[in-house]
């Protein structure tokens, strides 16, 4: 799977953007603020139809526009992709695979996937639950089709239920309605919750040997699935009625996949309360290279791997690592240097410049010819 062009228009400080990226390693450096985080958001937009960095289309349009558009064309098994993506400002957001419009946002999970790696997902040990809920909830969306429509339905139910909550304050004889809101929250929340157990089991499968390798064999990492619900539908709802009187006090829903959380173990060390900073780095590390591992087992592809300037978080042990797992992996990285890669003697297939909004072709030796956005440019 790889991305073969990328256009923008109207993108964060993008006005018109054309770039032709090549299957293999693909290198965007210059300064801080200058965009090159926004080519890699962009395409994690245009793949998972959402931003890693905020939940509000009008946040990623160009200052004082009204739409922005993203166009990908992908190869995936030989079969071209062209999606098209209008984000508007105060409309949703408009989708369309191959000319052929989607009614519901969930139809582009599974065409592209992708694996966002940045500095941010260093922390995730040692960050709040959510941050855990989101990293898998992402790739399983990207995953499972089936647990997407579970989540989408938990998360409908989850708000009327949490709505409901609230307007007993005000209309204590609606109390009687919040059976029907249960049944279909244990329901899909179980769904939800078993399926996460599941996929932390694959986790645990593929983890192991790379941290055990990451660590020289010192340390072996298991992730622990914690659910906030218990073990079946039934004493879910249970758990829902018991928890009836506590939820109308606080007008929230206090148990169910929302609140789960995955906790790190090495042997008996709770590594996020107990752990060196540089072993939660280490096993955040480990964890994105058992998900680039799993994803290429479950979908039978490679994914398409977006580094957002994380090797210069990391010492050269652990640069080494990652980069020796990405040579059969299209990859876009974004870097304020390129000395990092000279020193690791990193293969570079096709750099970019970016500076202010644009895109400037480079190459590490000179007279080379380097494609870009339709035309041949010559680097001196």
């Amino acid at each position: 799977m790889v991305i073969q062009s990328l256009e923008l228009a109207n993108y964060r400080n993008y006005n018109i953007l054309s770039v032709h990226l090549d299957e293999s390693t693909n290198i965007f450096y210059g300064q801080n603020a200058q965009g090159k985080t926004n080519i890699l958001e962009s395409i994690y937009v245009g793949s998972t139809t959402k931003s890693h960095r905020t939940s509000k289309d009008k946040e990623l349009l160009r200052f004082g526009q009204e739409e922005a558009h993203i166009k990908m064309i992908i190869k995936k098994k030989e079969v071209p992709y062209r999606i098209d993506m209008h984000l508007k400002k105060n409309r949703s957001k408009g989708i369309a695979v191959n000319g052929i419009p989607i009614r519901k946002v969930s139809e582009m999970f599974g065409i592209v996937n992708v694996i966002f790696f940045s500095p941010e997902d260093l922390n995730i040990i040692k960050s709040g639950p959510g941050e855990r809920r989101k990293f898998i909830d992402m790739e399983l969306c990207q995953l499972d089709k089936v647990y997407v429509h579970d989540l989408l339905n938990y998360n409908k139910v989850l708000r009327h239920r949490n709505k409901l909550l609230k307007d007993l304050y005000v209309k204590p004889e609606l109390l009687d309605t919040l059976d029907v809101w249960d049944l279909q929250l244990a329901e899909y929340g179980y769904k939800v919750s078993k399926r996460r157990e599941e996929f932390i089991s694959q986790v645990n499968e593929t983890i192991l040997p790379i941290h055990k390798n990451l660590s020289s064999q010192r340390e072996e990492l298991k992730l622990v699935y914690e659910p906030c619900s218990v073990s079946s539908q039934e004493e879910f709802l249970l758990e829902l009625k018991r928890n009836r009187e506590r939820d109308c006090r606080l007008k929230s829903t206090s148990a169910g996949p929302h609140r789960d959380d995955v906790r790190f173990e090495i042997g008996e060390l709770d590594v996020r309360c107990f752990g060196s900073q540089g072993q939660q780095r280490t096993c955040a590390l480990s964890l994105k290279l058992a998900e680039i591992e799993l994803v290429k087992k479950l979908i039978n592809d490679t994914p398409i791997l977006l580094l957002d300037d994380v090797l210069s978080e990391l010492d050269s042990s652990r640069q080494n690592h990652l980069l020796n797992e990405i040579g059969n992996i299209q990859t876009l990285i974004t870097c304020t240097g390129l000395d990092e890669f000279v020193q690791n003697r990193f293969q570079i297939n096709k750099v970019f410049q970016v500076e202010d909004g644009r895109i400037y072709p480079r190459q590490e030796s000179s007279n080379r010819r380097v494609h870009l956005g339709g035309y041949n440019h010559d680097i001196e």
